[in-house]
């Protein structure tokens, strides 16, 4: 178990979580175990109607891993994802969706190209502001109030000086579309 998660599954969350543009998860049958702590990690999650999430763990006496008690008490709070983790129910998309675990249910026929939207949306927007937000959000499971408005300040400076944020500024200025690269 223990080269399962340090070569395989850990990896996985921490390239997921240092990926400098947004990760779009869509969820479609029973993410169980790491395949639901996977998507947790990601930056937005989506899923079918028909889709489920379960904590599985206890079920086989291991505890949940790939980030899970990281991520789900953040999502959530502690006593749901305590509740979830120790009990293994099965929570259908539309709860989840209820509470807050992900962003939204789309019909199962409609779940890919709902997620394809949602990533070329992002695609089309200041990706380096989008990576620097992901940054400020990581940062923030780990400082407390003063230490994140320092890394606030810090990002928004670099943000500032970004040809993204020229452009942001200039289309609203001439009412248009902006047009981003990313840098």
């Amino acid at each position: 178990l223990e080269r399962i998660l340090g070569e395989g599954f850990n990896p996985i969350i921490q390239k997921i979580r240092q990926l400098r543009k947004p990760v779009v998860a869509a969820v479609n049958g029973v993410a169980a175990g790491a395949g639901a702590n996977i998507a947790l990690a990601c930056d937005i999650v989506v899923a079918a109607e028909s889709a489920s999430f379960i904590q599985a763990f206890s079920k086989i006496g291991l505890i949940p891993d790939s980030a899970g008690t990281f991520f789900l008490p953040r999502i959530i709070g502690f006593q749901k994802a305590s509740a979830l983790m120790m009990l293994g129910e099965k929570v259908g998309a539309a709860e989840a969706e209820n509470m807050g675990m992900i962003f939204r249910v789309f019909p199962d026929e409609n779940l890919i190209e709902s997620a394809t939207k949602i990533a070329e949306t992002l695609a089309t927007m200041p990706t380096h502001g989008l990576w620097l937000t992901k940054k400020a959000l990581n940062e923030s499971a780990k400082n407390d109030l003063d230490g994140q408005l320092g890394i606030e300040d810090a990002l928004q400076s670099e943000a500032g000086k970004t040809a993204d944020y020229a452009e942001g500024v200039q289309a609203f200025l001439e009412k248009r579309k902006p047009v981003f690269v990313g840098k």
